[in-house]
């Protein structure tokens, strides 16, 4: 897939081994106190361990630890100490895997990070369980926070939590729905992805002690940037690796999904998009055949490009409330680093 553009000029992944050294044990002392029938399915989720325990050294990967950053460095950028925003740190993540143990289900996902996903292994109710019990933990976790602020912060992560179930749902019914406007997809794409980073974000903020307004330009940046990491995700689904994704791609398709460039394609007028109408409309089963021709028209018919103006779009408001938020000179450079390298995201 062509790659949007990053207009940080050799812009990198920032090196997030301190976020890592700070985070991990934290977040594995919060998985540590599920029954363990739950500490064991979450453990192997993770990639800590094989399904019957068995300890598993891997490399850490920097998607496993964007959201964490996020919160540690909102915290920074408004002057706070980053150990202040670590419960919302670990908070966000224990709530993001709690949606991927879900969204596996919903979706009938056989692989999750390269691995086959929790639910083929345990089963649909351990996994369903195991979220759960993370949803449960990531809220102890906040509410425990010895700070005057713990309150405001739950009520953050609760109403983050409210609008990420509403965009689920959107999902759902729209997988189902006859047309869907690129409009309805955009506001789905806020709850479903953009409210959980938006959190991540807002909690830095937050438990650092920032006031409001600082903390409505980090909420804003992550949600903004929420939405533009969705549209490269849907990108990739279609266009990307399975060997990068650890999905198989071509699944949004062939479930007929109407992801970002899928819905813009479907709006246009020309012939390209009246096949795809008819392609999504048929009734029967599609295969690898259909699933290209599919690639091929929702591509004709504008919807890559459409996707990728949507994801500058996105970034570009992210970044203008960022600087909202009146970041530290070098918070400010990281977040920006982190988030271009979120959507530059190549096949």
């Amino acid at each position: 897939m062509s790659q949007i553009t990053d207009p940080v000029p050799g812009a990198v992944f920032p090196r997030l081994g301190w976020v890592e050294e700070m985070f991990m044990p934290a977040l594995q002392a919060a998985v540590a106190e599920l029954p363990r029938t739950e500490q064991r399915v979450a453990g192997y989720h993770r990639g800590w361990c094989e399904a019957d325990g068995t300890p598993l050294v891997s490399a850490p990967s920097r998607g496993k630890t964007v959201r964490p950053a996020l919160t540690l460095l909102s915290a920074i950028a408004v002057g706070g100490d980053p150990s202040s925003a670590l419960p919302g740190a670990v908070a966000v993540e224990l709530v993001h895997d709690f949606t991927l143990l879900h969204d596996d289900v919903i979706d009938g996902d056989a692989l999750r990070r390269h691995r086959p996903a929790s639910w083929t292994v345990f089963g649909t109710p351990s996994a369903v369980l195991t979220g759960d019990a993370l949803l449960a933990a990531a809220m102890r976790v906040v509410a425990e926070t010895p700070s005057p602020v713990a309150a405001a912060a739950v009520r953050e992560l609760v109403k983050a939590l409210l609008d990420l179930v509403q965009g689920q749902s959107l999902d759902v019914a729209y997988e189902g729905a006859s047309e869907v406007s690129v409009a309805q997809y955009l506001a789905m794409a806020e709850g479903k992805t953009g409210s959980l980073m938006g959190c991540a974000c807002a909690l830095g903020g937050v438990l650092a002690g920032a006031d409001g307004e600082r903390v409505r330009g980090l909420r804003e940046f992550g949600r903004r940037l929420g939405v533009a990491f969705q549209c490269a995700d849907d990108l990739l689904g279609i266009w990307g690796r399975s060997t990068r994704s650890g999905k198989p791609v071509g699944a949004d398709l062939m479930a007929r999904k109407k992801s970002l460039p899928v819905v813009a394609a479907l709006a246009g007028t020309d012939s390209a998009a009246e096949r795809l109408r008819a392609l999504y409309a048929s009734a029967h089963p599609l295969d690898e055949q259909d699933v290209a021709r599919a690639r091929e028209l929702v591509e004709k018919a504008g919807g890559r490009q459409a996707a990728e103006e949507e994801a500058r779009r996105q970034m570009s408001a992210a970044l203008r409330a960022l600087s909202c938020a009146q970041p530290t000179a070098d918070a400010y450079r990281q977040l920006q680093e982190i988030a271009w390298a979120m959507i530059r995201r190549d096949s």
